[in-house]
C-alpha cells in the first residue's frame, strides 16, 4: 500500500471506535505522503496510538480523532492520566523536603518540582506553598501555584481535549451561563472560579455532566440551569 493510500485509510477510519490490537501498516519509508509531490513526513502519534517499525498500532479503545496535518491520537472516557513532556496539568502538593516538593497529578507516581522551577523564585525567595496547595505546571518547567479556596474538577481525559479546542463549545455555553474562569489541566483536573462559590460548585458539576451528556442533552441542561429548574 503506499503512504498516500496509508493516509486515506487513516482518515477513514478518523470518528470511528478502534479497539487494542487494530493496526495499521506503514511501507518500508514509514512515511506519510498527502501528495505525490509533497514531501514524505512522518505520523505523528498521540495518546492511545503506538509506532512500532512499519506499524501503528492501537493501545486503548476509544476514537480515532485527527489534527491536520498528520496527528492521530485515540479520544476515551480515560481517567488516569500518562504524563507526556510539555503538557500542562494541575497537581497537588502532597509532601515537601528539601528543595523539591512532591505533586499528585492523577498518573501512577508522584512528580517532583524543584522550588527553583517558580516564576521569581530564588534561593533567598522561596514560593509560599504548603502541602494541600494546587499548582498549575507544565512538565519540566513549572508556572504558578493555586490556592485549594478555589474549586477543582476531574473529568475525563476526553472532554479535556474538547475543553482546550480553540472553538470550544462547552466552554462557551458555560461561559454564557455564568461568567467564569476555567484552567485545564491535560490529566484531566480542571480549575473553576465563577462571581460566587455556588456558581462555581454549579459549574464543576455541570463540566464533570458534560463527559457522558450529547450536545443536545448538554444544551438542554444548560437551559434548565439558566431558567433556574435545577
Amino acid at each position: 500500500m503506499s503512504t498516500t493510500g496509508m493516509f486515506a485509510v487513516l482518515k477513514e477510519k478518523v470518528g470511528q471506535v478502534l479497539v487494542p490490537g487494530d493496526e495499521f501498516c506503514f511501507d518500508a519509508e514509514d512515511t506519510i505522503s498527502l501528495s505525490e509531490s509533497a514531501k514524505p513526513e512522518r505520523a505523528v502519534c498521540g495518546p492511545g496510538l503506538r509506532r512500532t517499525g512499519d506499524r501503528l498500532v492501537v493501545m486503548k479503545s476509544g476514537v480515532l480523532r485527527h489534527k491536520a496535518p498528520l496527528t492521530f491520537w485515540i479520544e476515551s472516557q480515560q481517567k488516569r492520566y500518562v504524563a507526556t513532556k510539555g503538557e500542562t496539568v494541575i497537581g497537588i502538593v502532597t509532601a515537601r523536603g528539601g528543595d523539591v516538593f512532591r505533586v499528585d497529578f492523577g498518573g501512577s507516581e508522584l512528580a517532583s518540582l524543584s522550588y527553583l522551577a517558580f516564576e521569581g523564585a530564588t534561593k533567598r525567595n522561596r514560593p509560599n506553598v504548603q502541602v494541600g496547595d494546587l499548582v498549575f505546571a507544565q512538565f519540566l518547567i513549572a508556572n504558578k501555584t493555586w490556592s485549594l479556596s478555589w474549586c477543582a474538577s476531574t473529568v475525563s481525559l476526553g472532554l479535556v481535549r474538547r475543553l482546550l479546542a480553540p472553538k470550544s463549545d462547552i466552554r462557551s455555553d458555560l461561559e454564557q451561563l455564568f461568567p467564569c474562569e476555567l484552567v485545564v489541566g491535560m490529566n484531566g483536573r480542571v480549575w473553576v472560579r465563577a462571581s460566587s462559590v455556588q456558581q462555581t460548585l454549579i459549574v464543576a458539576n455541570l463540566l464533570q455532566s458534560c463527559d457522558t451528556m450529547t450536545t443536545q442533552q448538554r444544551q438542554q441542561l444548560f437551559r434548565k440551569v439558566q431558567q433556574g429548574a435545577l
